[in-house]
């Protein structure tokens, strides 16, 4: 990690889509980042702002993520609009990215909140990293998570099978490995292997 170590400030983006199962594996990668000195400006989906599941509600998400962070959580694209035009962050880490989100990124469909934040960063081409946690990621998400591989400026958090037995087209990325992954991308590489 010696670009992060060695920059004076960085500011990163870090948005939470409706993958609700991993939010509990994510959380302390947050922690994780801002005890590196890392800034985060947290972004969450529509729907992981204001859906309650079996997992938590979005009301304790909210809070603890502000609390972590120091910041307020954007939510609307009104919000997020400005990262590109005004340079608001260095890079944006989309965990977890649903299939639904990455199938927007990889269409250049921006009508959702964290969308948005992905192509107001890449305006600048500026690194998006990506945090795949998709149950048809060996399906119907397949074809998406190959158009982002071979996008500029996107890079992905390894990932694998989940559940081989049970969901054997579902993959998650393993979210020990966002701060390795958002290090390298900032310095311009992908972290490998992609497949762990």
């Amino acid at each position: 990690m010696i670009f992060i170590e060695t920059r004076d400030s960085l500011k990163i983006g870090f948005a939470l889509t409706g993958s609700f199962c991993t939010f509990s594996a994510v959380l302390p990668q947050i922690e994780k980042i801002t005890a590196a000195g890392i800034e985060i400006v947290p972004i969450m989906s529509e729907k992981a702002y204001s859906t309650d599941t079996r997992f938590g509600t979005s009301a304790e998400f909210i809070s603890k993520i502000e609390k972590m962070t120091g910041n307020k959580v954007l939510h609307r694209q009104t919000e997020v609009e400005p990262i590109g035009p005004k340079k608001m962050i260095d890079a944006l880490v989309i965990a977890p990215c649903s299939g639904t989100t990455a199938a927007k990124i990889a269409n250049a469909i921006s009508d959702t909140t964290v969308s948005l934040a992905a192509k107001s960063t890449l305006r600048n081409s500026y690194p998006v990293i990506l945090a795949i946690s998709t149950n048809d990621g060996l399906a119907g998400s397949a074809k998406n998570i190959g158009l982002l591989l071979n996008t500029r400026g996107i890079y992905f958090v390894p990932y694998r099978q989940d559940d081989p037995d049970k969901k054997p087209r579902s993959v998650v990325a393993d979210m020990n490995l966002i701060l390795p992954t958002l290090s390298s991308a900032m310095a311009g590489r992908q972290l490998q292997p992609i497949l762990c």
